[in-house]
This record gives C-alpha cells, structure tokens and sequence, in this order.
C-alpha cells in the first residue's frame, strides 16, 4: 500500500532545482561586438534566422555588461521607472537581425524586488521594440517600515519548511525584500530555510512573508527533486574528454568549461574527490553499490558533455549561463537516494545512486533535465511555484527529450518519454509521458483553472503535451520503436512542425519573453511571438503554435 509520505516522493521526481541568485549581474546591454550566426540543426546549409540568437565572444560581452550598467538609469527612465527603482542586468541575448533583448531584475529603495523582473528589446539601430515584464504593477510600498519582526518570518518560514515534510530545517534568516509576484508590490521579508527534506534532499525553501501583517504571502523551493572512453550503465560505451596522460587521468573536460564529476562516497556535503583512473577507461558497464564505482562517474560525465554539445549546436549556447563556465557532478550522494538535484548555490549536479545503492539517476534525460533548470535560473527565473513551476519542469522535460535525441545514441534512443531508464516506479514504466501525460496517473493533458493548484510536476503536463503536440502533431505515430497516441482538448487535428523547429521557439520565448511569472496563457503569447520573430506571423509555424496551444485548451 502506498503512503501519502511515498506519494509525496514520486511526484517529485526529476524536478531538479531552480535556486535564484537574486541581484547577480550576469550579462546585459547593447554594444558592438564579435558574434557568430546560429543555425537550427533542421536548416543547416540555409542562411540562419533573421531571429536567431547569436553567439558573443567573451569581449563582446564584457562589453555589453559594461554598456548595459553605464545606461541602466536613462533605460529606467525611459521604461518610466520610479526615482527609488534601479534595474541590474541578468542577462542579454542578441539576435542574427541585431536584435538584443536585455534582461533586468530591479530593486527598489536598495531591496529586490521579487517578481519585477523584465526584457526590453531593442533593435539594431537602438529603437525601443517594447518590453516585456513579470508584472504591470507600479513598483511601490508605503513604508519601508516592517512591523514584523525578522524572527517571526524565520519561525514561519521553518514551519512552512516542516509542513513539506523538511526535516532538520532552520532559518538562514530574514532579508527585507518588495514582493511584487502577485498583486499589489509590498513590503515582505524573504527567509531561506535550510537542513533535509524527509527523502534526504537538501532544502532550501523561500518563503515570502508579509511585513506588515506576517502572512505568508509565497513559497518555493530553491532545490527540487529530481528522480532521476566511458562504460555507463545506461548509455553503453561512449567517448569521453578527460585530462591527463601517461597513468594519471582525472574526469575533468576542459573543452566544456572545465567540467568536472567527483565522487561523494555517500556523503552529503562538500565536493567529494575528483574521480581519477590509470588507463582513461571509465566504468564496467555494471551498477555496483560500490562507492567507489566509476559506472555512475562515467555516465553523470557523459550527460553532462552531451547536454553542453546540446545547447551549443542548437542554440549556440555556451554553458548553462551562456558564459562559457562549466559546472560540476557530485555522484554517490547519500545512501539509498532515490533521487538527483541541480543547485544554482553551487552551480552543481548531484546524483543519487537509488534503491539498494545500485540504481543511479544518471540516465542521459535525467541530466539533461537537470542543467536545463539552470539555464531556466539564468534565464526567465520561472518561479517554482504554480503555472509558473509547471512551465519551469516542463522546460526541463522538454530540453531533456531535446538532450536525448541529440545524443543520438544506439542504448538509450530518443523518446517523448521523461525517466525511461532509471525505472523507478519498478515496472519498467517511464515516469512522464509527452503525448498524453495523464498516462502517469496524475498528469495533466490540458489546461484549466486549477492546474496551477497542482504539483509542478503534473502542471507540467500541458506545456510537455503542447510540445509532442507542435513537433509531432496529434493522433498515432510511432518514433524510434515507440508508439504513440496524442489526443486534443477539442478533437482538432494539429499537424507538426518537427522538434527542431518546436527547440527553437520554445528557447527563444523563455530567453526573451517568458518571465518570473509566466502563466500558461502568457507562454502561448510568448512562444507566439517567438514563432513569428523566428518564421513570420503569416507562417506555418506560427499558426502550428496557436494549434498546438489550442489542442491543450490554452486560449
């Protein structure tokens, strides 16, 4: 018999996490620089988009930052800004066309503002193009006076935490902020509670409390579960860039930023030890409860090459922050970890290696799903929460599958199916299913007014159903050896556009029009939009967008 306790723990499988660095300054602005043209892979040979994100070189974006900080007070002013708000650049992207769209946290009075979040886009020649922002709402609070105290935030937000079944939790303590997610921009404290969740995971749950009333006004967690030449248990033998020579190797990949895959040896905190091998021969092909295994090593490393090579090839993206810095995997976490986790804290990977220490959650959509989160951080910050949270898994769900068929790879081919490998529901049934998610037994197919009141790994299931929709169309079809059998909210028949195509909107509408706060309604806007910059308005894409989106009863 299932316990609600088990329940809860299947839901959050491979959700990975989405902590934000509020205020980091990553990229921004509008300069002149050294960029090179990105070629969807269904149109190699053609010129590139007009569209399209381009690739900066490291100058070119030292110097974008630079303009981008130095202009940041007449684009407030020009955006209508109030005298106590700044902007702080998060992050640019700039188009084939000259295009630059430019991302912005605010803050006002000195605090962040949550939920303030925006992207202005700019045209080559510098005029405005419009802006698109988390919230309407003017930024204003009526007093920079809390009438709660610091403690009682930190004491709710450690009862929030235990009420999710977060174990060992305590406040990391309470930082004023304005919270502008909803509603009317107030006064609010923001309070990270640390420790273990109840399966082992680390927390790191952000509750938002109201200053003036002490009500709990938000929560989402920093950390989100995650189910999740080399011998990998799951992707047979594979190539892999090491370092070293002679007798002394380690697993380090200098050609993608530096990554690096270290051995925890069951622990839970710090680094672990830098796996290393005297003959560059990785693994056995074998899981072993062993903590020293390399199997798991070579697959955590594997997914990690193949998801850089991922978003380089097709988005010309270099990194998960598009810096050109890599991360790095902890695999051998805990003991009996069911489970795997991204951390923008650490800008980390982290695996578990699953019942009876011998089920890693190394499988290649696994990864894949996993660094998408950080790219997602980096980019619109959707909040975990919500309609937001189940577009936030849903991006991941659908830059895994992208990950997965890019990989090409005879032992584990590409599927619409999330979690195939790691087969943790014990009956060799995948996790989540894109064609028709409810085939999960908790999914949803289509959209309605309570979807957000989900888990974000069932609200997920509209955007993943409007993905398969618009790459592969509605009704049967068998891919790769799988069938399947996507059905519509209204009975329409919705032909596709190919997953290429479908890749490329998705990831122009959360670089450039998805925000904190997207809803469902507002991402059938964004990847609208994205379509028509990418294809034209009049264009078969763009009317395949609005199909698809209807197919899932997003109007």
């Amino acid at each position: 018999m299932t316990t609600p306790r088990y329940a809860r723990h299947k839901r959050s499988y491979l959700a990975i996490a989405t902590a934000v660095a509020a205020g980091a300054l990553l990229t921004g602005g509008l300069t002149a620089g050294t960029a090179s043209a990105q070629v969807p892979s269904d149109q190699a040979g053609q010129a590139p988009l007009a569209a399209a994100p381009t690739t900066l070189s490291a100058a070119a974006r030292t110097s974008l930052i630079q303009k981008a900080q130095a202009d940041i007070a007449e684009t407030g002013r020009r955006l209508g800004l109030g005298a106590k708000e700044k902007l702080i650049v998060k992050d640019v992207v700039r188009d084939v066309d000259g295009t630059v769209h430019t991302r912005y946290e605010r803050t006002y009075a000195g605090l962040p503002v949550l939920g303030g979040d925006l992207v202005v886009h700019t045209s080559k020649a510098g005029k405005s193009e419009g802006v698109t922002k988390a919230t309407k709402a003017a930024i204003k609070v009526a007093s920079l006076k809390a009438q709660v105290t610091p403690a009682k935030a930190e004491k709710l937000a450690v009862s929030a935490a235990r009420t999710l079944g977060s174990t060992k939790s305590a406040a990391d303590g309470a930082r004023k902020v304005v919270w502008a997610g909803s509603g009317k921009p107030v006064l609010a404290y923001e309070t990270v509670v640390g420790g273990l969740q109840d399966d082992g995971t680390p927390n790191q749950l952000h509750v938002i409390t109201d200053a003036a009333t002490g009500k709990k006004l938000f929560e989402y967690q920093g950390i989100e579960n995650a189910t999740g030449t080399g011998k990998t248990l799951y992707s047979g033998t594979v190539e892999l860039t090491t370092s070293g020579s002679g007798s002394s190797y380690t697993l380090t990949d200098a050609s993608r930023g530096g990554h690096k895959t270290y051995n925890l040896k069951h622990g839970t905190s710090g680094t672990g030890t830098l796996f290393t091998d005297a003959d560059n021969t990785w693994g056995t092909g074998a899981a072993s409860s062993d903590a020293n295994d390399q199997t798991a090593a070579a697959d955590a490393a594997y997914g990690a090459q193949e998801t850089w090579d991922f978003y380089k090839s097709t988005f010309n993206r270099t990194g998960i922050k598009n810096d050109g810095v890599g991360a790095y995997s902890r695999v051998h976490y805990g003991s009996n970890y069911v489970n795997a986790f991204w951390d923008d804290s650490c800008f980390c990977m982290t695996y578990g290696d699953g019942s009876g220490n011998n089920h890693p959650l190394t499988a290649l959509d696994v990864a894949g799903h996993e660094m998408s989160h950080g790219v997602t951080s980096a980019t619109a910050g959707l909040n975990y929460s919500g309609e937001s949270g189940g577009l936030n898994e849903g991006t991941s769900d659908i830059f895994g599958t992208g990950v997965e068929f890019y990989a090409d790879n005879a032992s584990d081919k590409g599927d619409y199916l999330i979690g195939e490998k790691i087969d943790i529901n014990g009956d060799g049934s995948p996790l989540r299913y894109m064609d028709k998610p409810s085939k999960d037994g908790g999914s949803a197919d289509y959209w309605s007014s309570g979807v957000g009141n989900k888990d974000v790994h069932y609200s997920s299931g509209v955007a993943n159903h409007f993905f398969y929709l618009l790459s592969e169309g509605s009704g049967k079809k068998t891919i790769n050896g799988v069938d399947y059998d996507s059905p519509t909210s209204d009975g329409s028949t919705v032909t596709g556009i190919g997953r290429d195509k479908a890749l490329q909107i998705w990831y122009k509408a959360l670089t450039t029009y998805f925000t904190s706060t997207t809803n469902y309604k507002q991402a059938r806007a964004g990847t609208l939009s994205a379509a028509s910059d990418l294809y034209g308005a009049d264009s078969t894409e763009y009317k395949a967008v609005a199909a698809a989106w209807s197919g899932v009863n997003v109007s």
